[in-house]
């Protein structure tokens, strides 16, 4: 209770503050501050002391009491409020306050107003995000935070829209063009209307103050009486009194100028001055020396004649061979001033002004000693070197051909819609079969154990099976291909659709098995199989997949890789020994990991549009055409860029392909030319492949502007089959001259093979033949012949080719060209044909 009491106000004290005597007013004038000592003396308390407060023991429930006092306190504070308020009124230090009820207590409360945030007040107070000061903010480009506050801390860097986010801002804001991007905040502000007022002005073309009057009348500072301004220097003349210079010489204020001394000789330290590490400026190059025919008096012939004097006067200046025109003079006394002077000379001047001058350093170097080396073509056979079957197709041109895997076999088919199966040691064509339009491509099956190939037409790829084929072949063929019991249906259903025919209507005249390629997809223009046979990937030229379908026989079932492909896919191949894809597009070529599903790399030919590609049987190189004549090798492990680009053709590249067995390659052309080239690749990395032109083969002719169209090596064998727009299938093979090898005498082929059947060889003039062999071989040579004869022409004698494959011999002899030409001369074209139709 007496804490209580002691904080309750007395009405005793406030009594004796209300009887103290009010002290006198302060004038403004009088104002002082005063130090301590003088505040002691000024106030005296001469030893009294205050009195301790009375202590109120009324109850703290006495609420009328005390709300009375507190009234009367209120009411004495407005009244020395109002005394206060005199002597504030004559300052006017902070703004005057209103008084006013409180909506919420009903009491009278002091309201002052509000302090209007301009920029005339104080902004010490506010503090900026950030606090880096004066540094160039271009340093927190490549950071996540554009800077620190006054703690320390990082500020972030707010979000920022796109372009169509600054669009749409714009739309939805009609007052966003009136702010400006801050720097230091990496915000936009808002700009005042000052500055917008200054912009204005500055667009205008206006002075930038709005205050500012360049009007303003012309205030005379120094004009009228009491503003002259005494200047101490004047423009006025020097009076001519001031010029004495007999007196000033002779006073000495006028001193002439001293003759200079020259010195005899002159020194210059060389070393003082570093040395310069440019190089000396060069030379200006000397005029050519004058000729006979500008000689004033030359020799006749030099003389021009009124015709080409004429012709020369009618050219241009720019398009004349010499400047100016031979002139005689009988005496130089009579040659007249150079006309042509000052203009030659201005001419020389703007050469050695504009014209810059470079010394070039000659190099001694033999030429021959930059062209690389390369080996011999004669060192590299075997390798096609000319023509030797040719097979013709009577209606449409010849689009595409392919090889059987044993070497025996090839097929081609031409626009007319007709396949043909050609036997290559004979050059007879053993079947064909006719579609109803043009066929896209055809490929062999690359496996051993089965025989078949599939051809392409409209949008059906058909499985064909070639007659005259073993049982035991047949029968897997046929097992593979239309199998008892189908396989189950996968999960996925496809759009290709697989139809094979009933076992009644089998025969070699129809396809056994039929894959139809969805709607629109268009005619299959590829087809290359996978290395063992399963997998066949065709390309069309529709659809909506880019046209490329992977489809597996022993599952009949396709499967479209690619949902969205960038450019029109012109080629796809696979990998010989990893599961990899190359998509070749009409700029670039793609490789695709099919077991993992992802992109390995992409290529760059440099090919505006490529049209045919083939890749090695190591798997580590491959070779890209294209429609601009360019032929480009990539190392595959080296780098996405060309190894070598080769530009051999004149005309726009059709096929390539790769020797299965041997390091050949070839490329064909609309030119109607084959290139044979030598491609040896070699296991150390560090060694570059050798690629060597051998041989260019011709015997196509261009129809059309095309020329040969496909190309295919056969496997077992250097020989080549092309297809070419007219309507011929030519096979080229090697020169039929014996290999040597350890001591073994080899006989490769000669140079036209000509069989019935494929597996005899028959050699006209048998004593010719004999002849060249050894005697060890000779008895049994005869006795095959004796054996052979009885049912066999003797002039057309058969022997087998598996006996004239190597044999050993203690003196080979070499079967040189000249001595077979005789031989080969008795057998022509015409003449082969006659011994076909007679052995027939």
């Amino acid at each position: 209770m007496a804490v209580k009491e002691i904080t309750k106000p007395s009405k005793k004290r406030k009594q004796s503050s209300e009887d103290a005597p009010a002290p006198p007013p302060i004038a403004v004038g009088e104002l002082e501050m005063q130090s301590d000592e003088e505040g002691e003396d000024a106030v005296s308390d001469d030893g009294e002391v205050d009195e301790f407060p009375e202590i109120d023991t009324r109850s703290d429930s006495d609420d009328e009491e005390f709300e009375g006092s507190d009234e009367e306190d209120y009411s004495d504070e407005e009244e020395g409020d109002e005394d206060d308020s005199s002597d504030s009124d004559s300052l006017h230090v902070f703004p005057k306050a209103k008084t006013i009820v409180s909506d919420i207590t009903g009491q009278p409360k002091r309201v002052y107003p509000e302090i209007d945030p301009d920029y005339d007040s104080d902004s010490s107070t506010e503090d900026g995000p950030n606090r880096v000061g004066d540094v160039p903010m271009h340093w927190y480009d490549d950071l996540p935070h554009i800077g620190y506050d006054i703690d320390g801390k990082k500020v972030l860097r707010p979000a920022k829209g796109d372009e169509l986010d600054k669009f749409l801002s714009t739309v939805e804001d009609p007052s966003a063009w009136t702010s400006a991007f801050d720097q230091n905040t990496q915000m936009d502000k808002p700009l005042t209307d000052e500055e917008l007022d200054i912009i204005r002005r500055l667009y205008a073309g206006e002075v930038p103050d709005a205050g500012y009057n360049p009007y303003e009348p012309t205030t005379e500072w120094f004009t009228g009486k009491g503003k002259e301004e005494i200047m101490p220097l004047s423009s006025a003349p020097e009076p001519k009194r001031r010029w004495v210079p007999i007196r000033a010489i002779r006073q000495g204020r006028i001193i002439g100028s001293k003759p200079k001394t020259i010195s005899k000789f002159s020194f210059h330290s060389i070393w003082s001055e570093p040395s310069s590490s440019h190089p000396p400026p060069l030379p200006a190059p000397k005029p050519r020396l004058p000729t006979n025919s500008e000689s004033y008096n030359p020799p006749e012939e030099y003389l021009p004649t009124e015709e080409e004097r004429k012709e020369w006067e009618a050219q241009d200046p720019e398009d004349r061979e010499q400047e100016y025109m031979p002139q005689k003079y009988s005496a130089l006394r009579l040659v007249p001033a150079y006309d042509r002077f000052i203009k030659e000379r201005f001419s020389r001047q703007l050469d050695l002004y504009l014209a810059p001058r470079i010394q070039r350093v000659k190099l001694n170097i033999d030429p021959t000693t930059l062209i690389p080396k390369l080996p011999s073509p004669s060192s590299l056979k075997p390798f096609p070197n000319y023509k030797s079957l040719k097979f013709t197709h009577p209606k449409g041109r010849v689009r595409c051909v392919s090889i059987s895997p044993d070497g025996g076999w090839a097929i081609s088919g031409d626009e007319s819609g007709k396949v043909s199966l050609w036997e290559i040691n004979v050059g007879r064509e053993v079947k064909s079969w006719k579609f109803d339009s043009k066929i896209g491509a055809l490929e062999w099956c690359p496996r051993l154990d089965v025989n078949y190939f599939v051809v392409s037409v409209e949008e059906k790829i058909h499985f064909m099976i070639p007659p005259n084929i073993p049982s035991p072949v047949l029968v897997l063929t046929q097992a593979l291909l239309a199998p008892a019991s189908l396989p189950p249906v996968p999960g996925t259903p496809s759009l290709v659709k697989w139809v094979t025919p009933p076992t009644s209507t089998w025969s070699t005249d129809t396809p056994i098995l039929t894959a139809s390629l969805p709607a629109s997809s268009g005619l299959p223009t590829q087809l290359t199989w996978h290395r063992r046979g399963d997998y066949l990937a065709s390309v069309s030229t529709g659809g909506t997949q880019g046209g490329v379908w992977i489809h597996q026989v022993t599952r009949r079932h396709s499967q479209a890789p690619f949902k969205k492909v960038k450019g029109a896919i012109q080629m796809v191949l696979f990998h010989p020994l990893k599961p990899h894809f190359f998509v070749a597009t009409q700029q670039y070529v793609r490789i695709y990991n099919l077991s993992e599903q992802k992109l390995l790399k992409t290529l760059q030919p440099g090919i505006k549009w490529i049209s045919s590609m083939d890749v090695h049987p190591s798997g580590d190189h491959l070779i890209v055409g294209g429609y601009d004549r360019k032929l480009c090798w990539f190392d595959l492990e080296l780098s996405d860029k060309p190894y070598k680009i080769m530009r051999y053709h004149t005309r726009a590249i059709r096929s390539l392909h790769f020797h299965p067995s041997y390091p050949l390659f070839a490329s064909s052309s609309d030119d109607g030319a084959i290139q044979i080239f030598h491609s040896r690749v070699y296991n150390d990395l560090m060694t570059d492949p050798l690629i060597v032109p051998l041989k260019i083969l011709r015997g196509h002719e261009i129809k059309d502007g095309l020329g040969v169209l496909q190309i295919r090596w056969s496997s077992r064998q250097p020989w080549l089959a092309s297809a070419g727009a007219d309507v011929d299938v030519f096979r080229s093979i090697m020169l039929g001259i014996p290999i040597w090898s350890s001591g073994y005498h080899t006989l490769i082929r000669p140079l036209a093979p000509w069989s019935h059947d494929g597996k005899f060889l028959k050699l006209k003039a048998m004593s010719s033949i004999l002849s060249l062999l050894n005697t060890d071989v000779m008895a049994v040579l005869q006795s095959t012949a004796a054996s052979l004869t009885q049912n066999l022409n003797p002039l057309s004698l058969a022997l087998p080719w598996n006996f004239l494959g190597t044999y050993r011999s203690r003196e080979p002899n070499v079967i040189r060209k000249k001595e077979l030409d005789p031989f080969m001369a008795d057998n022509s074209t015409e003449r082969q044909e006659q011994n076909l139709s007679q052995s027939a």
